[in-house]
């Protein structure tokens, strides 16, 4: 039985606990196993073909902290033929400019690697000017705004995780209950 990887870096707290909230709508831990990426080696990737990376931008545009630190460890992993999702947390209105900034350059980094981007979600329902994350007119990922949209984050999460399962059974995997199973 396989599982899903689910890799974030946090600085306030709220992508961890999205993390979890993603974790719980797969099915719980039988079906996702959360690392923290501050915690983790490169080899920590290898153990899994499907994968979820969680970054809030930081500042104006940068990369969380954590991730910052983890970026050039990632030329150390082999993404081809893994399928990746990616889920940020940004500020739209205090940061137009760069919403979702992060969960853009760490895609394009881990496509540029061999990675295979699944999970984009729809820019509307958002009010921001420019964004990383931005790929033929929809995010990257799950796009959340704790500042302004809390109240969408369950939602969200919800409709996203159905979309990934759906995405992730066409690419060989199966959910049956709460287990996870590659073809």
């Amino acid at each position: 039985m396989a599982k899903i990887g689910l890799f974030y870096g946090t600085q306030t707290g709220n992508t961890q606990t999205e993390a979890e909230l993603i974790q719980k709508e797969f099915g719980g831990d039988s079906v996702v196993d959360i690392y923290d990426i501050s915690k983790v080696e490169s080899s920590d990737f290898e153990n899994y073909n499907y994968i979820i990376i969680g970054c809030p931008t930081w500042n104006i545009g940068e990369l969380q902290y954590d991730w910052n630190n983890f970026f050039d460890e990632l030329d150390n992993i082999d993404f081809n033929g893994k399928k990746v999702a990616y889920f940020g947390v940004g500020d739209q209105n205090g940061y137009p400019d760069s919403f979702q900034d992060a969960m853009g350059i760490l895609e394009e980094k881990i496509s540029e690697l061999g990675g295979e981007t699944v999970g984009y979600w729809s820019t509307g329902g958002y009010d921001f000017t420019e964004s990383k994350a931005v790929r033929d007119g929809k995010f990257v990922g799950l796009a959340l705004d704790e500042d302004n949209q809390s109240e969408l984050t369950q939602e969200r999460i919800k409709t996203w995780v159905a979309q990934l399962k759906q995405e992730f059974t066409r690419s060989g995997a199966k959910f049956h209950e709460d287990s996870f199973i590659e073809l």
